[in-house]
């Protein structure tokens, strides 16, 4: 059996993205799912699956209750951080080309700047994070910006990457917010200088190196393909689904290689070899990146430039939305918001819908991979198809 073109994405929903709410995690998620149902045309009486998000630590009892679920045939926990949300989709379709369940839904967001913070020291710690809480809290490596900057810090010795390379990864993250209304970042131009004049936070990263500490939510409804075709909106097929565990899981500093994103290739092939494609055949990347030097990582792990090339690459312009290889145009973590990915997926669906701002919709959109980074560079990788 392959997953192949088996499900669709034919519903998306989200909230407001805010930097400051007085609504719980799970409220955001309710709301999210009722504008998700809606947009497919559906109601809480079709679903018979929920994923709830293991990055809010939401139970499916929560989703039974409030949204009125009766007889679920379906409901698990996704344990890859950051890179749940794909693996979520991957279950999703799993359960829906087996048999198991019909209509799945899925929640994901969180309030990373009124609740689960991370620069307050309130971000969920992951049980996957026991090693690093045991020997390396105790010496000061406590958060992601730290982890993530010695990857980069290690990229830029070994290749000459450098700070302003890095910096045209921000600049064309916010060129694209600012043609997307909903971003957290819109009406707010930034320059290379501006990047460049931005305070340090942990070298190399500066602020603008840094996502969006931001509140909101989103959820996705999947169903077969076959099914999709009948609903309100055109289906998104789901192409091709990859996902891989980084060696080793429990550390960046424990691998033979921190410059480098090696799960996010595996990743990909799987899902390319899925969808019959090559990296190339992407109309359009979208890569949650927590920071700056991710995306760089991710292009040289997918394949579409070498090992150590990523950085003149997008000095170059190439991830521009008039480029060769078109880069979150909806501003992604840095720029729009920060919500475990789910805007990532979301913007990839109305990619393929033709529903974004026609500034930013990428020309003769087809095809789009969606990369996800998970705890210790865990990686997982969504290929989705406009439907024929």
């Amino acid at each position: 059996m392959t997953l192949t073109a088996q499900c669709a994405i034919v519903g998306v929903g989200q909230t407001v993205y805010t930097r400051g709410t007085d609504r719980s995690t799970l409220e955001l998620h309710l709301e999210a799912c009722r504008r998700a149902l809606d947009d497919a045309g559906l109601t809480v009486a079709d679903v018979d699956g929920v994923i709830p998000s293991s990055l809010a630590q939401g139970t499916v009892e929560d989703f039974i209750v409030n949204l009125g679920l009766r007889d679920l045939a379906f409901s698990t926990s996704v344990q890859l951080g950051g890179a749940s949300l794909i693996a979520s989709v991957q279950n999703a379709c799993m359960a829906i080309s087996t048999g198991v369940a019909s209509c799945v839904l899925i929640p994901a967001g969180r309030r990373g700047y009124s609740g689960e913070r991370v620069s307050t020291g309130k971000a969920v710690t992951a049980a996957s994070m026991a090693t690093v809480r045991e020997f390396e809290f105790p010496l000061g490596n406590i958060g992601a910006a730290q982890w993530f900057a010695q990857a980069a810090q290690r990229h830029m010795h070994e290749f000459g990457t450098t700070s302003e390379q890095l910096g045209h990864v921000a600049v064309n993250s916010r060129a694209n917010a600012n043609l997307n209304e909903r971003a957290l970042m819109y009406g707010k131009p930034m320059t290379l200088a501006d990047h460049q004049n931005s305070r340090m936070i942990t070298s190399p990263f500066r602020l603008f190196d840094c996502s969006l500490e931001s509140d909101g939510a989103g959820a996705l409804v999947i169903v077969s393909a076959e099914r999709g075709r009948d609903l309100r909106k055109p289906p998104v097929l789901i192409s091709g689904v990859g996902i891989s565990h980084s060696d080793s899981p429990t550390s960046i500093t424990q691998k033979p290689h921190v410059a480098g994103v090696p799960a996010i290739g595996v990743a990909a092939r799987r899902a390319l070899g899925m969808a019959g494609m090559h990296v190339t055949d992407a109309d359009c990347l979208i890569i949650h990146e927590g920071f700056t030097w991710y995306v760089i990582a991710a292009l040289e792990a997918l394949g579409v430039v070498g090992m150590g090339e990523g950085g003149p690459y997008v000095e170059e312009g190439h991830i521009r939305l008039d480029g060769r290889t078109p880069v979150n145009p909806h501003g992604g973590a840095l720029s729009e918001a920060h919500v475990s990915g789910m805007n990532h997926i979301i913007e990839g669906v109305r990619q393929l819908r033709d529903e974004v701002e026609p500034a930013r919709q990428v020309d003769g959109c087809e095809n789009i991979l969606v990369v996800n980074e998970g705890n210790f560079f865990d990686g997982a990788v969504l290929s989705l198809r406009r439907a024929s």
